[in-house]
């Protein structure tokens, strides 16, 4: 794969998907709404998706976001919309962050966390969703929403005094 680095830091498909984002916006009486955000880098997302039964399989119908942040941020929180729409739950929670990046022909490191953050907000729309509807929440969904809220406490400990 031959990558095209534009303006110094990004690919040209990282600066495609910035100018012109699939899926932004917000769905009105989302099933699931994941929110993260960084406040070290000031990155904030929302993701939101509308869950319905294809034979039997709860599938990503329809998800949109909304992202507060750099290129790599709202690249990455597009990227991960269409990576998962139309999948079901279960392989929609395969996403990492290397999928977010490999979609988008690579990211400077420094921008990775964008891609976390990406994956993060998916797994946080996921367990709302679940949370919501009274589900069962699997044992795996359940341990990455709490590592997020553990890392989400650390972080806003460390920098309360800026979180005023």
């Amino acid at each position: 794969m031959e990558k095209k680095i534009c303006a110094g830091l990004y690919t040209q498909k990282v600066l495609e998907t910035f100018k012109n984002p699939h899926n932004y916006g917000k769905i009105k009486n989302a099933d699931g709404i994941g929110k993260v955000g960084n406040i070290v880098c000031g990155d904030v997302m929302w993701l939101y998706i509308k869950v319905s039964k294809k034979n039997g399989k709860e599938i990503i119908k329809d998800i949109k976001f909304e992202t507060f942040g750099c290129v790599a941020a709202i690249s990455t929180s597009s990227i991960i919309t269409d990576l998962v729409k139309g999948k079901t739950i279960e392989d929609a929670l395969k996403t990492t962050k290397d999928n977010v990046i490999e979609s988008l022909g690579g990211l400077p490191k420094i921008k990775y966390h964008c891609s976390v953050l990406a994956v993060d907000a998916l797994v946080e729309a996921i367990h709302d969703y679940f949370f919501k509807n009274g589900k069962s929440i699997p044992e795996n969904l359940a341990k990455r929403h709490k590592l997020i809220q553990k890392a989400k406490d650390i972080i806003e400990e460390k920098y309360k005094k800026w979180a005023k």
